[in-house]
């Protein structure tokens, strides 16, 4: 009996093996097109509400002086993001799975709760956008548009009762009708291209505040919640148990990632040309030149619908609108798997959905409500300033987990991409710090309407929480990692001789 036993386990073995051989020869188009989708709900991050507005402000302030900084940061992006989705192919886990079981409760919580956070300042914008453009396109309130953005994106989000392919589709169409409004704007401005490319491949900084808007741009470029998000993504795709498919899969991914990122490129080409050329017109009325020194969301619609007629605007609409609810779907989404990750919790997703949806659409209908619509933009401009503030707490675990044998073993990145990873990594965080701190002190001493007592209480405390995020971001990096991930490429190796 023993004896059949251990023959029926061979056979058994070997008819796996042998289909994990067809499997990995197939490869093609075909193989590839079904590692589709996970880079697209990536590259939202980069055309979510709050980047097209620093896309426009950055236009209208220096025309197509900054466009390098988006090539880079995105360059810079797609790194980062690869590491993200090699994390989880490779060890089968999710970023915030991983945090879990390597960092002590102490540590774990607060990870999460900023995770949390950087969810929610993520989703305000996104909220922002979308009554924007609900008010342009149907002449409804603000705040009434807000409200609407929950109940719309609950809906949208329900598509993933019928598979995560299928919002994966959903998200790609938005991305791509983004692209096309976006595009067809460019038809009526005609912008130079010598220009923008000079503008894309001659790095040059001029004027007073092209440093701030160019730190703001690559700041902008890194979302926290992303990393996690894409990590998780991947872990739908099943990849067979050998090195060559891990490596096909991540190759694969990078590929998928590349070609999506450069789509966003494209598109927040297209924002930043649209308002550059605009702005930058000789005979523009009073009313025009208003807008261009504080393009925000709203401003430009009416920019644009005065300079080049009523179309354009409805266009700039209807990408806002698909901007703000691809972006919100995927915040949401991005919510479920931290949740699930650092607390091990399992709660319905419709639940799950709701608290984070009002978490996001309070903050943004009160100030609707009370401020308008350039409270709700000044808004986004703290969101993103929040998000600046949560990187290291993203980054510096995946750039530890992605270097590290104890996780990756035979697959953890190379040490050129180890070297470039972190430098790029401790830039981006770098950057990030320096524009907050730099920022809050200059606010700290030139705005009058506190009085020096209130200014003395405000430094005592926040400087010495800055001293406290700096001394965490520091144990993070060089805290030794104590759990070891069982390699996921652990079947007979003969199959990556073959």
């Amino acid at each position: 009996m023993a004896g059949n036993g251990t023959s029926v386990i061979k056979s058994s073995m070997d008819v796996d093996l042998e289909t994990q051989k067809l499997v990995e020869k197939r490869g093609g188009w075909r193989e590839f097109l079904k590692f589709v989708g996970p880079g697209f709900l990536v590259s939202l991050a980069y055309l979510d509400p709050g980047n097209l507005q620093t896309d426009l402000q950055a236009g209208a302030n220096y025309g197509y002086e900054l466009l390098w900084v988006i090539l880079l940061g995105l360059v810079f992006a797609l790194i980062i993001q690869s590491l993200a989705a090699n994390l989880g192919v490779c060890t089968g886990r999710h970023l915030s799975e991983i945090c879990r079981t390597e960092y002590p409760k102490i540590i774990n919580y607060p990870l999460w709760l900023l995770a949390e956070i950087a969810v929610i300042s993520a989703d305000i914008p996104e909220v922002i956008g979308t009554a924007f453009a609900l008010n342009l396109l149907c002449n409804i309130p603000v705040w009434v548009g807000v409200l609407c953005t929950g109940v719309s994106t609950l809906i949208l989000i329900g598509l993933q009762r019928f598979g995560v392919r299928k919002l994966e589709f959903l998200i790609t169409f938005l991305v791509f009708v983004m692209a096309g409004c976006f595009f067809g704007e460019l038809t009526y401005v005609k912008p130079p291209a010598k220009e923008l490319l000079m503008g894309m491949f001659v790095p040059k900084l001029s004027g007073n505040g092209a440093t701030g808007d160019a730190i703001a741009l690559l700041g902008a470029l890194i979302m926290p919640h992303n990393l996690f998000l894409h990590s998780a993504l991947v872990l739908s795709r099943k990849v067979p148990n050998s090195t060559r498919s891990i490596n096909d899969a991540c190759r694969y991914f990078l590929i998928e990632s590349g070609f999506a990122l450069f789509v966003a490129f494209l598109i927040n080409v297209a924002v930043i040309a649209v308002s550059g050329t605009v702005c930058l017109e000789k005979d523009l009325s009073p009313e025009a030149v208003q807008n261009c020194s504080d393009l925000t969301l709203d401003s430009s619609s009416f920019l644009l619908k005065n300079v080049l007629g009523k179309t354009s605007s409805t266009l700039y609409a209807v990408a806002l609108l698909a901007s703000g609810q691809s972006s919100a779907i995927t915040g949401t989404y991005a919510g479920q798997h931290i949740m699930q990750g650092f607390l091990d919790l399992k709660i319905k997703v419709w639940i799950r959905n709701i608290i984070t949806r009002c978490i996001a659409i309070i903050p943004s209908l009160i100030v609707a409500v009370i401020a308008g619509p350039s409270g709700a933009g000044q808004l986004i401009s703290i969101a993103s300033m929040i998000l600046s503030f949560e990187i290291p707490f993203s980054v510096i675990p995946l750039l530890k987990f992605s270097s590290s044998s104890a996780k990756m073993g035979k697959h953890k990145s190379s040490k050129s991409i180890i070297v470039i990873s972190w430098i790029l990594g401790l830039g981006i965080m770098g950057i990030n710090v320096y524009y907050l701190i730099t920022n809050f002190v200059q606010w700290l001493i030139h705005d009058h309407s506190l009085a020096k007592i209130g200014k003395i209480f405000i430094g005592i405390i926040v400087f010495p929480l800055m001293a406290v995020y700096i001394f965490v971001a520091i144990y993070l990096m060089f805290r030794k990692d104590n759990v070891v991930i069982p390699e996921k490429a652990s079947l007979d190796t003969t199959t990556d001789q073959d």
